[in-house]
């Protein structure tokens, strides 16, 4: 069918939903006045306007077309999914459901940036308990004294430098230093991927090397009686964060019908809420980094068991949370 006369064909109803969706509408028993889109008809007219999408990118009409059904899609999902309730209303459900049913929805590209930052950390980790000197390849003499300082076990502040202060300077330290790395990541997806590739390949090297090094050492308890608390939250957003980055390289090297400007669109929205996530996971590993891991009165087991307890909880709310609602 040409574009014209599928336009013409399906115009009324998509003027029904511009009825339906207008701000000021006068609402009787669920409906707009005057409006034949009703509380019994809406699942299957919201199913054929998400099918009028689909056909209309699938037979590559006008990018303005799709533009405007997608909009419609949006703004009637919001509709209908968050009608008269505030914003926070939207946020909570974000976090309670959406981000996680997010996250799965997303399994190949988030399981690529995994593999892209967790292989080489798991790498260089081990390949310095053998070969100690593949440290310096990547940390300066410099950077290696200082780490060293850090989590020393006499160290009078573990993994604190000494220009910090206070646990509230090293909060805001952290959170700048994490920040820093996960909008890296994100933002190197503009560059075709291939920044945010780097990024994953890097700093997984490098916390890697970090990690081989302080364990090669004998520092075992200081540093990971340190990390462990933190690390599910800190390792989790860099990856999402990496996963963000690698959905706006793929709208740039895989487009398909779509223009390559309108495909970055479309995957941003999706980048986004991904990033979303991950700077909150990156926000809460940054207090636990600064308040809690640093004690030094609480034992090595009983710290590996709360990081523990913290990936699990992680692991769960990913790969769980959400399935409830979604089945409604």
């Amino acid at each position: 069918m040409k574009e014209r006369r599928y336009i013409a064909h399906r115009q009324a109803e998509w003027e029904a939903w511009d009825r339906w969706l207008a701000p000021r509408r006068r609402v009787v028993d669920g409906a707009a006045a005057g409006d034949p889109i009703d509380a019994a008809s809406l699942p299957h007219r919201f199913r054929r306007l998400c099918h009028d999408l689909a056909l209309v990118r699938d037979r590559n009409y006008s990018a303005a077309l799709a533009e405007d059904l997608h909009r419609r899609v949006l703004a009637a999902h919001q509709r209908i999914y968050g009608a008269g309730k505030p914003e926070g209303g939207a946020i909570l459900r974000f976090v309670a459901g959406g981000f996680p049913v997010l996250v799965r929805s997303e399994w190949r590209i988030v399981l690529a940036a995994l593999l892209l930052f967790a292989a080489p950390l798991l790498a260089m980790l081990l390949t310095i308990q053998a070969w100690p000197d593949v440290a310096f390849l990547l940390l300066s003499p410099e950077t290696v004294t200082e780490i060293e300082n850090m989590y020393s076990p006499s160290a009078p502040h573990l993994g604190r430098p000494r220009a910090a202060s206070s646990e509230w300077a090293m909060w805001g330290f952290y959170i700048a230093n994490n920040v820093r790395i996960d909008f890296q990541a994100f933002a190197g997806g503009v560059a075709f991927g291939l920044g945010t590739v780097f990024y994953l390949l890097y700093n997984g090297l490098y916390i890697g090397a970090v990690a081989g090094h302080l364990t090669q050492i004998g520092f075992v308890s200081t540093f990971w009686g340190f990390v462990a608390g933190h690390s599910a939250f800190e390792l989790t957003g860099a990856v999402l964060s990496g996963a963000a980055g690698l959905k706006l390289g793929l709208a740039l090297l895989a487009p398909g019908r779509l223009p390559r400007l309108a495909a970055l669109k479309e995957n941003g929205r999706v980048a986004v809420q991904l990033l979303y996530g991950a700077a909150t996971l990156t926000f809460l590993a940054a207090f636990i980094e600064a308040f809690w891991s640093p004690l030094r009165g609480v034992s090595l087991e009983f710290k590996i068991a709360v990081g523990m307890g913290f990936w699990l909880l992680t692991c769960t709310y990913l790969l769980l949370g959400g399935r409830q609602s979604r089945a409604a």
